[in-house]
């Protein structure tokens, strides 16, 4: 599958405008996370719009590939993403959180068509994904499965059985992809729990290892592309991206981790003028780009 410069310059659009939704949707929910959707956008607007092999009209098709979210607390981005891409309203995304509302918290599969797992605990999505990709190569199914993980949720043993089962298995039809992002809830990944070396801890379980520039999109592709090519293991992407991207004044921010716009830290934008400011960065980042 090509990608042109013209795809690229339309997929940092469409992640512009996912962008804003993640925003205005959080403000409106007046709670959730920030740091991370933001920082996951480029990602999934290069699978929504590029890579996946899906049908926002046919959610339920069968050879669709499956995307498993095993961090299920930075559901905003996904909703932003695929309501831009068709799956429902973009104007639902502001039911975020509400009572009764299809787009929880945390994303619950028999709400919303188009969601393969219902998550929340963390470390179970690579083990739910493995086990998908074990099935599917037993049924000699064509569709690929994808498991997006946060670093932090690495510091579960659950997540290193699934990546011990998918090694020894060989599930060349599994590619995870981890938000490297280095920060958790109360700091830094490698002051709370170090996870380097991770690339080496990834190998020795078995699993080809790809790192890359989680804003870029060339090397996103690319590094799907490499994954499909593999024949032998499973790939993991640790994608390297910024908590909180697209807004300058929180980028690198643990403090955002879980705080929604109007009611995170105020040191530097007060809580009432956080939504516009937000949205005015995004804009005003996309231009520089």
């Amino acid at each position: 599958m090509n990608l042109s410069d013209t795809d690229i310059s339309a997929l940092e659009k469409k992640a512009e405008a996912v962008r804003e939704t993640i925003v205005r949707m959080l403000a409106a929910a007046g709670s959730g996370h920030t740091a991370g959707p933001l920082g996951m956008a480029d990602i999934f607007t290069a699978f929504y719009f590029h890579i996946l092999n899906h049908d926002p009209k046919n959610p339920d098709w069968e050879e669709r590939d499956r995307l498993i979210l095993s961090n299920g607390h930075i559901t905003p981005v996904r909703y932003a993403a695929m309501a831009h891409a068709g799956y429902f309203p973009v104007e639902e995304c502001m039911t975020l959180r509400k009572f009764g509302s299809r787009l929880q918290g945390h994303p619950e599969r028999d709400k919303l068509p188009g969601l393969e797992t219902t998550s929340g605990p963390l470390g179970s999505g690579l083990s739910q994904a493995a086990g998908i990709a074990y099935g599917a190569r037993m049924d000699a199914r064509k569709f690929r499965t994808y498991c997006f993980l946060s670093d932090g949720e690495l510091q579960e043993g659950n997540s290193w059985e699934g990546a011990m089962f998918a090694g020894a298995n060989r599930l060349h039809n599994l590619t995870a992809l981890v938000d490297r992002n280095n920060i958790q809830i109360t700091g830094d990944t490698e002051d709370i729990m170090p996870l380097e070396p991770l690339a080496d801890k990834w190998s020795s379980f078995g699993w080809h290892v790809l790192e890359i520039d989680g804003h870029n999109m060339r090397e996103i592709h690319d590094a799907v592309e490499e994954a499909k090519a593999i024949i032998e293991k499973p790939t993991v992407i640790i994608a390297h991206t910024i908590p909180g991207k697209g807004v300058h004044d929180i980028e690198g921010d643990y403090r955002w981790h879980g705080n929604p716009p109007g009611k995170g830290p105020t040191d530097k934008v007060p809580a009432d003028k956080q939504e516009e400011v937000f949205l005015n960065e995004i804009r005003e980042s996309a231009k520089r780009a």
